[in-house]
């Protein structure tokens, strides 16, 4: 379902990454660890469609990303591809039920009210619905991210460093979350973390250096 090869990536005076190959399947979870700098970050972007790579090729539902450019490829990211960023990126001015209808939107798909007042029940947000992210808890605005990531039921969810501010329970609670939702919609979970604790809870995983 989401195959890589030989692909690479270098900043301006920095240096070269080179990542190993990924083959993740529908359905399975790969965690992808390393520590900082080792490109995790940069990873993920190239995986989202968001980052080209210099070198290489990123095959997603058997569709070559990087032949594809500009709208064709926002729109490819918007209805296959869920991120849970690092950092929440939220529209503050509008309220938390709104955020996930403007993903529906910016995916191309109409507005699904139903989906989302049940996405937002199975996350416990069901109460929060109308309130505005910068509110939030951390937590209420890592359930929302992830929300977000799945509002379109993507093929392929990638998750950033999801529980790396966490204790053991609330990263235990955000694991079970990502889990749920992958298994619910069939799809393929990469999480990219330096957060060891992660290795208990999957088999297949891989370490960058």
């Amino acid at each position: 379902m989401v195959r890589t090869s030989e692909i690479s990536h270098s900043y301006k005076g920095t240096q070269n990454f080179i990542f190993p190959d990924i083959h993740c399947e529908k359905g399975s979870t790969l965690l992808v660890l390393g520590q900082s700098g080792v490109g995790k970050t940069t990873l993920l972007h190239i995986l989202g469609g968001i980052l080209k790579p210099a070198n290489g090729e990123v095959v997603i539902n058997k569709q070559s990303v990087y032949k594809m450019s500009g709208n064709k490829l926002d729109k490819f990211r918007g209805q296959n591809i869920g991120i849970v960023f690092q950092k929440p990126h939220f529209v503050h001015s509008i309220n938390a039920e709104e955020n996930l209808f403007l993903a529906q939107k910016m995916a191309g798909q109409q507005i699904d009210r139903n989906k989302t007042n049940q996405l937002l029940r199975q996350l416990n947000l069901d109460h929060r619905a109308k309130a505005l992210s910068y509110k939030m808890s951390q937590g209420e605005q890592q359930r929302l991210s992830i929300a977000r990531a799945v509002i379109n039921s993507p093929q392929l969810i990638l998750a950033d460093e999801p529980t790396s501010a966490l204790d053991d329970n609330n990263c235990k609670e955000v694991v079970d979350l990502l889990e749920y939702q992958a298994k619910e919609l069939k799809a393929a979970l990469i999480i990219v973390t330096h957060d060891k604790r992660l290795k208990d809870f999957f088999n297949q995983h891989i370490e960058l250096s």
